[in-house]
């Protein structure tokens, strides 16, 4: 444990923001598996769920909890 207070604040707030993150990282995964089955048994509402999914995916570029490129390379399996 650190002896400094605002790096026992900081560990704290990674703590948060780690978390966080982690929530929305597995709320973006489900996304992605509903998108993915119902594109796969060819579902009507396969368009919505694939937008809401890249829009997502889209969110968590903003957020930094993926990179960049990992979000291009999602978006491009969903549209393939």
């Amino acid at each position: 444990m650190a002896n400094i207070k605002s790096q026992k604040k900081r560990i704290l707030t990674n703590e948060k923001s780690r978390i966080a993150n982690k929530a929305f990282r597995s709320q973006v995964k489900t996304a992605i598996k509903k998108a993915s089955i119902a594109k796969a048994n060819d579902a009507s509402d396969k368009d919505t769920l694939i937008n809401s999914a890249v829009s997502l995916i889209d969110k968590s570029v903003v957020k930094g909890v993926w990179k960049a490129n990992k979000a291009a390379r999602e978006k491009s399996r969903l549209m393939r």
